[in-house]
């Protein structure tokens, strides 16, 4: 692969969790407008689905040119992303992601067997940094992350998928990430709102209660969303899901960062150094891989 796509495709996907790491914040003003936790991801997901539309259509002859394959990726990237927004309605910001972020876990172990992508030191390293990085913003033991409520089981669940997902990224690099954005968000509005339907259906939100954010959401999703799950869909494609799922961990140090600063929760040596952690699992491998060129270019150093 061309060493300027694999540097371009590493950005993308530094970018997307960045972006991600600020996913609650809409979120949270949807659920703060006293909507239904099951409807706010509706009413997240609609806005979306409803700007893309055109895109699809425009661009029809592509999605049927991608047939279940395409949809297949699309409706296990949007489950993913059903399942991660609902535990963030359902439990804490930080669980949700640090829940989630075992990704690079199964991602590496899925690349492994349908891939077979080598298990490497540096990634065995990396993983340690993050995992050290998330139990360190966590509290260690006395706050280890085990699942207490249906919230932690869903971001768990999310991550799962995600990986899942990302394998298949890798597997069909021709799928176009315009299709997969917009096959994303239509999954992920068809899964929600079979879900509030069905589980919900005294609760649907009146327009005005989703008036008051709806500015906020707009402008996260002409801002941040929609480029930032382009990129999501886009960069996996050219790289070891393993190493997606690290650099996408940049979200937690956006999110754990966010929260401090927007939610009022605290942000001390202990989160700061959790947040330096897993930085630094994000990097280790696009660094050593750097390294690699200038090493041949200077064999006797």
């Amino acid at each position: 692969m061309n060493a300027s796509l694999e540097v371009k495709a590493k950005l993308a996907c530094l970018y997307a969790g960045a972006v991600w790491g600020l996913f609650w914040i809409p979120l949270r003003a949807l659920e703060e407008a006293g909507i239904h936790g099951l409807w706010i991801t509706v009413v997240y997901f609609l806005i979306p689905t409803i700007c893309l539309t055109p895109v699809t259509l425009t661009r029809w002859k592509h999605v049927k040119k991608g047939g279940l394959s395409l949809q297949l990726t699309a409706m296990l990237s949007g489950g993913a992303l059903l399942l991660y927004s609902t535990s963030i309605v359902y439990t804490d910001v930080v669980r949700a992601m640090l829940l989630f972020y075992l990704t690079p876990i199964w991602a590496t172990i899925l690349a492994r067997i349908f891939l077979s992508d080598a298990i490497t030191p540096s990634r065995i390293l990396a993983m340690a940094m993050a995992i050290l990085g998330m139990l360190t913003i966590f509290g260690l033991g006395a706050r280890f992350p085990i699942p207490q409520n249906i919230g932690d089981w869903l971001g768990i669940a999310s991550g799962v998928l995600w990986a899942i997902a990302m394998v298949r990224l890798r597997m069909s690099e021709s799928h176009s990430a315009i299709e997969l954005t917009a096959g994303f968000f239509q999954w992920s509005l068809i899964f929600s709102a079979s879900a509030a339907f069905l589980l919900a259906p005294a609760y649907i939100p009146k327009v005005e209660q989703a008036l008051p954010a709806l500015p906020l959401l707009l402008i996260f999703m002409a801002l941040l969303v929609l480029p930032g799950t382009y990129a999501s869909l886009w960069g996996p494609k050219y790289l070891s899901p393993g190493i997606v799922g690290l650099l996408f961990m940049t979200e937690i140090v956006v999110g754990a960062i966010s929260v401090a600063l927007l939610a009022g929760e605290p942000f001390g040596i202990r989160e700061l150094t959790g947040v330096l952690l897993i930085a630094g699992a994000s990097m280790l491998e696009p660094l050593l891989a750097l390294r690699r060129p200038l090493r041949n270019l200077h064999p006797n150093d």
